[in-house]
């Protein structure tokens, strides 16, 4: 064999003995090969240092071995975190995941999810920032399987699995009241994501339920941001009447909170929608509302396999709980 080009199969089977058609077999995992027989293929394989052309097989088969995931930061800990138990499962059923990251802008999750596209996956999974998502149509009829993450997507028949943002803004706020707080405000994000909507409803539901009127200067919802926080807790803080506690919409923002009240002599009572690395290491330490991304990641991939099984079924929406976690902060009280 010419050692300055790949080896093939034919190179494997001419070295096992066998036919090319039985090393196709072994490559592809089918269990119709004699042990012996598998042996000698298998060394071979490692001998030459053999490995399979997905590119070939693409063209045979019209698909990749690869899962899409396109999130909005694949630096945010909750995303990475579902990226790996996507990874993780994928690795199960010997795919491949390839990752991107839309950064907030809905250009760039068109561009980024059709450059994926285009490479044929299996499936796609994506965290929804364009108003719409119907530019995946015509894959999604070529038979793309398509899951949304942590969003709905709009504009296409789609799964989705989303946390459930309702429950935990009301475990964060009932939380709050039960320790004596009734000047609660909210910090959320930019009311265009899902997300925000969802969590700051349940926000201002959940304390007209208890009877309890919320300031309307007391809800805060923009691009996570310094400039952004900053402005909304010189609102909130304002000393003629301060709020006592504060629930923040997601982690960005959490961050942000934190920074800016490092130096503060007298903290509100803070309860955070989503953990933070190193969250019990504060002083006091920050009470959250966790959501289990890792259960998203796993869902999703469950859905995806059903979606290739019956391309025809009807969309499924999958909400995985949260839970809350005392640490601290969310027990102090009204000054």
């Amino acid at each position: 064999m010419n050692r300055d080009r790949r080896p093939t199969m034919k190179d494997v089977a001419e070295a096992a003995g066998v036919a090319l058609k039985t090393v196709s077999r072994v490559v592809n995992g089918e269990a119709t090969v004699a042990p012996e027989t598998l042996d000698r293929v298998q060394q071979a394989i490692r001998t030459l240092g053999y490995r399979r052309d997905e590119g070939a097989r693409q063209l045979r088969h019209g698909r990749s071995q690869a899962i899409a995931l396109v999130v909005r930061d694949i630096a945010d800990p909750f995303f990475a975190a579902i990226g790996r138990a996507v990874e993780t499962r994928a690795e199960e059923d010997d795919l491949v995941v390839m990752i991107g990251s839309s950064h907030d802008d809905p250009a760039r999750e068109r561009e980024v999810a059709l450059g994926f596209c285009a490479r044929r996956p299996t499936g796609l999974i994506i965290a929804p920032i364009a108003k719409r998502q119907d530019y995946l149509l015509p894959d999604i009829s070529a038979g793309l399987a398509v899951c949304a993450v942590d969003r709905p997507a709009q504009g296409i028949p789609c799964d989705a699995v989303l946390s459930d943002n309702a429950a935990g803004v009301r475990m964060a706020v009932e939380h709050l009241l039960r320790h004596g707080h009734r000047r609660i405000g909210y910090l959320g994000d930019d009311p265009a994501v899902f997300t925000a909507r969802e969590r700051v409803a349940a926000f201002r539901a959940t304390m007209a339920e208890h009877g309890v009127p919320v300031d309307e200067h007391e809800v805060r919802l923009g691009a996570p941001g310094r400039e952004f926080v900053a402005a909304a807790l010189r609102t909130m803080f304002d000393p003629s009447d301060p709020v006592t506690a504060l629930v923040t919409g997601n982690n960005r923002i959490t961050a942000e909170v934190l920074r800016h009240l490092a130096d503060a002599p007298h903290r509100p009572a803070l309860v955070a929608f989503d953990d933070l690395e190193l969250a019990e290491l504060l002083r006091p330490g920050l009470t959250v509302v966790a959501q289990d991304p890792v259960a998203m990641g796993e869902a999703v991939m469950r859905l995806l396999s059903s979606r290739l099984a019956d391309p025809a079924r009807e969309p499924a929406e999958v909400r995985i709980p949260v839970r809350l976690i005392p640490r601290g902060s969310g027990e102090l009280r009204p000054r």
